[in-house]
């Protein structure tokens, strides 16, 4: 018997393993990428709160595979690095909203950062579940923001099931975030609120209707803030062999929520008019139309926000602590082509007009190599006490270049420059460049 026990024991452990090794370790993949972030932003109409920062970003992403068997089992390690290499970097307060780096209590940049997160899968059929601290969802109602050195990430469960034809399905709850420029998570709000909601539940999906059309529509609900519905389309004609027409098409509307309004629980409304002070009440569309030709693209479009209030999206509570340290939470993402450089053109009222025109130099044969330019002219936006109407433009263009082939092959650059200009009065104007590398070494 013990010599039969003994035989089932090793048998087991033998099969337990080959079943581990077929696919938690043969299938997984390890990465390191690095990203310099230099930023330089000049606020031409307020002297003395110019930023010149210089970063350096390290992050290692290990991906398992899933066990063999009916129920796949995996897990995802994410390790992040950073260091300013500043040195000068200046902040005019400790309540500046952190750009690339985090601050202390005192207003002055920290000489490194670091953060650590893991996140457990599970996967069923075409059916993913993940949990952990190391989320980072991208979707209409939520996008993890990544504009600079370090992403943005998520705490909580999500869910993506693709087992019906042609049906992506997701949903999730979130409670806390880390932010761009930080190594602490914290609750969730939105922009205005101090009290943290830590509830932030969604689910929606996407249906390819046609091979060229996909038809969105996702309920994100922030307990105590706000509840929003999303409907988008998206459809890709191809009109012939070297040209394509895309139409895309964006639906927000937002309402308000639980104790949104009270104190601690209000809605700043990107610092415009609120039909109830405090509350969100909004609706949001924008289409845009872009033609391909070879390698050009010229894109125009059309966005308006309600006269009842500002565009809402998922931000990070606890945006002031009691040290005036606003733990690197600045630089949500909201899920607009607006949303550029050093503006979203979000504000109550707001009718923005604009046009971007890019190229792919494929077309030339250098691969890699692409130029965009973009301006954005809003107008009607409302004044806080609703008597006034203002404008304001912005103006970015790009180059991005990746090496395609060498040992350099995946070396990207991209230089960036931007302008932003407002007739509200104390926004201002911002002059703004961004010079980023970046390289994603595969280990295995």
């Amino acid at each position: 018997m013990k010599r039969s026990t003994l035989a089932l024991a090793v048998t087991t452990t033998i099969l337990a393993q080959q079943a581990l090794a077929a696919g938690f370790i043969d299938d997984s993949t390890a990465s390191v990428s690095a990203r310099t972030f230099y930023l330089r932003s000049d606020n031409p109409n307020t002297p003395g709160v110019d930023q010149n920062e210089l970063t350096q970003g390290f992050k290692l992403d290990y991906l398992s595979g899933f066990t063999q068997g009916t129920v796949g089992l995996g897990l995802d390690v994410q390790a992040m690095q950073a260091f300013n290499l500043s040195g000068g970097t200046q902040h005019p307060s400790a309540s500046t909203s952190n750009s690339l780096a985090p601050v202390d209590s005192d207003g002055t940049p920290v000489d490194s950062w670091s953060r650590l997160g893991a996140n457990a899968k599970l996967r069923v059929s075409k059916t993913e579940f993940h949990a952990g601290s190391a989320l980072q969802p991208n979707l209409p109602i939520l996008v993890a923001n990544d504009g600079r050195l370090l992403p943005q990430t998520f705490e909580g469960v999500t869910v993506t099931s693709k087992d019906i034809d042609n049906l992506t399905i997701n949903a999730g709850q979130l409670n806390r975030s880390t932010g761009r420029a930080s190594s602490n998570s914290t609750g969730l709000a939105i922009a205005g609120g101090t009290q943290d909601s830590n509830s932030f539940t969604y689910a929606g999906a996407d249906w390819k209707i046609t091979p060229t059309t996909t038809l969105q529509y996702y309920r994100a609900d922030l307990k105590d803030y706000y509840t929003q519905d999303f409907f988008g389309l998206l459809n890709t004609t191809p009109l012939g062999e070297n040209s394509r027409f895309k139409t895309d098409l964006r639906y927000f509307n937002s309402k308000s929520q639980g104790k949104n309004g009270t104190t601690g629980y209000l809605f700043n409304n990107n610092g415009g008019y609120a039909s109830e002070p405090g509350k969100v009440d909004n609706t949001t569309w924008s289409a845009a139309f872009t033609y391909y030709l070879g390698g050009n693209a010229f894109m125009l479009g059309r966005q308006q926000v309600s006269d009842s209030g500002g565009t809402v999206y998922l931000n990070q509570g606890n945006v002031v602590s009691g040290a005036g340290n606003n733990e690197g939470n600045g630089g949500a993402s909201v899920y607009l082509i607006t949303d550029v450089m050093d503006n979203s053109f979000i504000r109550a009222g707001e009718n923005t007009n604009f046009a971007q025109y890019s190229y792919d130099f494929a077309a030339l044969g250098v691969p890699g190599l692409s130029a965009s330019a973009l301006y954005l002219h809003g107008d009607n936006i409302r004044s806080v006490d609703g008597a006034s109407r203002y404008s304001e433009w912005e103006r970015d263009m790009r180059i991005d270049y990746v090496v395609q082939s060498g040992p350099l092959k995946g070396f990207g650059t991209s230089l960036r420059e931007g302008s932003f200009r407002s007739g509200i009065p104390n926004v201002g104007a911002v002059d703004q460049a961004r010079v980023i590398f970046s390289y994603t070494y595969a280990i295995f």
